[in-house]
């Protein structure tokens, strides 16, 4: 793999003799691993489904590594139902790592393609609230479908700048996470363009914009919050330095330590500019390298605001607009084993969501999801929504076909065709389709045995 010369120049300086090591590294084949959905299922309870062989993932409670050449999760049934993501192992440390607690207010700064939003949205486990932001329109599509394949309910996806953002949550958030953009140094193995990336914009073009990221993001945390910032390159200019310049925003920011696993490497003061770095604990911090574990370049630290003032921010809760129900929806609820609340239902454009309490008020931004999608109103009909049978329990629903992962009615199902049944459980109308007990999609089912494909489109298998 041909390297920059600046780029070898700085890996040899901090990596010394183990320089050559971190070359052979480079030439071998990346590790895989997904990251089991806590929201859907136990990890102990997947693995006795599993049909991968697995290992664990050292750093991540719920993550295994898989062997690519023996397997492909993604073409697996239960990859369709959302029980896991498929995820790059080191990137699964920054999720991991930061502390949710029940009820916190949580703000995924950089969330597309939303792996970290997911795991975020796990630990929350339906309390509390996730505001999921990426300034990227085209990259938030993914992050949207990632969020409601998860059956992800309590978020709030906004495509805004971060300035934007702390303009309206002002000392807002329990927990920030920040997977900040980054010259990607510690993809280079995973993709070639990173490194043609790299060489038109350097570190000093993604050192400026972390620095404005966390200018902002320091305002939006509360008084004793912990924000988590992380990169995928070694850069200590994008590293250390961000920490520092973090660090000199408010005097009561301070590094906690990250937890350390076999071939983790502190963070260093020497690669850093600032004079006090010896004082700021940076080894509290760690990277990795793909020499010394089994994954790619990462950076990640945990940075706590100690301060003991009361919290206060003047974000109040989002109302729904008034909405009254058809009674068409109405009978579709009846359906679904579930207490909803009906003053929190919202119409937007024919679109109806249901806005779980908690929601914050989200000002002038540019929001892309609420809550979560129940249905559609089409020529005066209600149609359940793609997002609401991921958010469904199969035992919540009253009317379902539950077929096992090697029937083949499965596969057409996701392809978008029609599909027969033969279970007399099964009645005419609205049936959620599962596989193994989980939750696929809807369909709507004659009385002649048949039941006509109403799985999403746009999430279909292609071949």
């Amino acid at each position: 793999m041909r390297l920059p010369d600046s780029f070898a120049e700085q890996m040899k300086m901090m990596l010394g003799d183990e320089y050559n090591d971190y070359l052979d590294a480079l030439e071998k084949p990346m590790y895989h691993a997904l990251r089991v959905n806590t929201l859907k299922i136990s990890v102990e309870d997947f693995l006795k489904i599993s049909p991968f062989k697995l290992t664990p993932v050292p750093w991540s409670n719920n993550g295994f590594y898989y062997d690519e050449s023996e397997c492909s999760p993604s073409k697996h049934p239960y990859y369709y139902a959302g029980l896991y993501y498929l995820q790059e192992p080191s990137a699964l440390l920054p999720a991991a790592e930061i502390p949710i607690e029940p009820g916190d207010k949580v703000l995924d700064i950089c969330a597309a393609p939303g792996g970290k939003s997911t795991e975020l949205l796990a630990k929350l486990n339906g309390t509390g609230y996730l505001v999921s932001n990426d300034i990227s329109a085209s990259r938030a599509k993914a992050l949207i479908k990632n969020l409601e394949l998860f059956g992800a309910e309590n978020v709030l996806v906004t495509c805004e700048s971060t300035d934007k953002l702390a303009g309206v949550y002002d000392h807002y958030f329990d927990k920030i996470l920040i997977d900040a953009p980054c010259s990607g140094e510690g993809m280079f193995r995973k993709s070639s363009s990173m490194i043609t990336a790299w060489e038109r914009n350097g570190n000093e073009y993604f050192a400026t914009i972390q620095k404005s990221i966390l200018t902002e993001a320091v305002k939006m945390l509360k008084p004793g919050g912990t924000i988590l910032y992380s990169t995928c390159t070694f850069s200590g200019k994008e590293d250390e330095d961000s920490i520092m310049f973090l660090l000199s925003l408010n005097d009561n920011l301070k590094l906690i330590p990250v937890r350390k696993f076999d071939g983790f490497v502190d963070g260093n003061p020497e690669w850093t500019d600032f004079d006090n770095a010896a004082s700021a604990k940076l080894e509290n911090t760690a990277h990795l390298f793909p020499h010394k574990v089994k994954g790619e370049g990462h950076f990640v630290s945990l940075i706590k605001d100690e301060s003991t003032e009361n919290a206060f921010s003047s974000v109040s809760d989002y109302y729904p607009k008034k909405y009254k129900i058809s009674e068409e929806q109405a009978e579709f609820l009846t359906h679904i084993k579930r207490d909803f609340k009906n003053d929190r239902f919202e119409d937007m454009n024919g679109r109806i969501y249901y806005i779980p309490e908690g929601c914050p008020e989200n000002g002038r931004l540019h929001v892309l999801r609420r809550g979560l999608l129940m249905g559609e109103v089409k020529k005066n009909r209600f149609e359940p929504s793609q997002a609401l049978a991921m958010n469904l329990k199969a035992d919540e629903f009253d009317n379902v076909l539950n077929l096992s992962a090697d029937d083949e009615r499965i596969i057409r199902y996701l392809k978008g065709e029609t599909i027969e049944y033969s279970d007399e459980a099964v009645r005419k109308g609205w049936v959620l389709v599962a596989v193994d007990g989980f939750p696929l999609g809807f369909g709507k089912a004659d009385d002649r045995g048949s039941i006509k494909n109403k799985y999403l489109p746009g999430w279909r298998i292609m071949s």
